[in-house]
């Protein structure tokens, strides 16, 4: 299993309408493209010297195979609409692999 993690710092001045349009847009099309088995938005709490507010969004998918096609097929149409908050946020990217997943019994 491999976790596509997205990490983003956004402006508080379009913060609202950013989370409103993640929430009911852009992660909801991110999961449409089949690609994804489900996605984690976490709220990072570690204040930024930049300011403006970090998250995490981390999308399950279950193959390397699977996130390359995503890349090819999907990536740039949905990296596209985020123009509406250009220069208002910083992302970066991270592909990490599950290696090993424990829980409480």
């Amino acid at each position: 299993m491999y976790i596509y993690n997205v990490t983003i710092n956004i402006e508080e001045t379009v913060h609202d309408e950013w989370f409103d349009w993640m929430q009911n847009e852009h992660i909801p099309d991110m999961l449409s493209t089949g690609k994804f088995s489900k996605a984690l938005m976490t709220k990072v709490l570690v204040e930024e010297e930049m300011g403006g507010i970090t998250y995490a969004v981390q999308y399950t998918t279950k193959s390397k195979e699977t996130l390359q096609k995503y890349y090819t097929e999907d990536a740039d149409r949905l990296r596209a609409e985020t123009a509406r908050f250009s220069g208002k946020f910083v992302a970066f990217r991270t592909e990490l692999e599950v290696v090993s997943e424990q829980r409480q019994p």
